[in-house]
């Protein structure tokens, strides 16, 4: 009788235990969705500061009459953050990340050719519209990017 009743309180021990361990894996499972979620609208908001500072950028390239390397490496350094942050964001579809990614490149190999004042406008509504979160500015990134002569001049 008493191995009965050892063996029986073992099991309710047992029991509660494991009920304990499932609703703290459950608190876990839920304070780590809420940590991702939390993770991904910064990473958002910091995709579209880096956007905006590109925008800015740009006008002050477009605007300025000296030192343009300069103001040239500044468009170059806020939209690789950007690019950065497009490839941690989990809201971007596949299309959108390689458009985000071409205009980079371009930005890095041709800089003589995106250095036009055209494709530079052309570049900012994409950028204006991209941290409005409109599809045609991811788009209009990709046009800018084919617009590009990937042989030279």
């Amino acid at each position: 009788m008493t191995q009965e009743k050892l063996i029986k309180d073992s099991m309710i021990r047992t029991h509660i235990l494991l009920a304990l361990a499932l609703i703290a894996l459950f608190v876990f499972i839920g304070l780590y969705i809420d940590e991702k979620n939390r993770v991904q609208e910064t990473y958002r908001a910091e995709f579209i500061t880096c956007l905006n500072n590109t925008s800015a950028s740009i006008d002050s390239y477009l605007n300025a009459e000296g030192d343009l390397p300069l103001r040239y490496r500044q468009i170059l350094s806020d939209y690789s953050s950007a690019n950065s942050f497009a490839f941690l964001m989990m809201g971007l579809t596949e299309e959108q990340k390689i458009a985000v990614n071409k205009i980079h490149a371009c930005l890095l190999k041709y800089p003589e050719q995106m250095q036009e004042t055209e494709r530079l406008k052309d570049f900012k509504k994409a950028v204006i519209d991209m941290s409005q979160n409109l599809d045609k500015g991811f788009d209009e990134a990709a046009d800018v990017a084919d617009s590009v002569n990937k042989k030279g001049f």
